[in-house]
């Protein structure tokens, strides 16, 4: 039995203003969560100074969102975890919409326990 999907994706090639932008990418996440139908409980952002990086975490009902960003690199790490009724790959489809990237490594695993009845 599928407890959730987890995805994770290596995302590179984006903008690098947009990466070293804190309220930008809260606003991606944000809008990631609402394309998957996840219910946002709290969320937060830290941006690490003039064009570095920011890292944030959104805790969803549904479990969690998270991503940091490395403009010098171009490049962003994004973790996606939801369960239930919620659309892990809708939320990435959201994202990489937003971003932008080049080029993209994604790695989806269903998450289970063979003593869930």
């Amino acid at each position: 039995m599928s407890l959730g999907r987890h995805i994770l994706a290596d995302l590179s090639g984006i903008e690098p203003v947009l990466l070293a932008d804190p309220v930008k990418i809260e606003q991606i996440l944000r809008s990631g969560a609402e394309a998957g139908n996840a219910t946002v409980l709290a969320g937060h952002f830290h941006h690490f100074g003039l064009e570095l990086g920011v890292t944030g975490v959104l805790l969803l009902m549904e479990s969690h969102l998270s991503i940091h960003t490395w403009p010098e690199h171009g490049y962003a790490a994004v973790d996606i975890f939801m369960c239930g009724e919620a659309e892990a790959d809708a939320a990435l489809i959201s994202l990489i919409a937003a971003l932008s990237p080049a080029w993209q490594k994604i790695n989806k695993h269903e998450r289970s326990s063979s003593s869930v009845v």
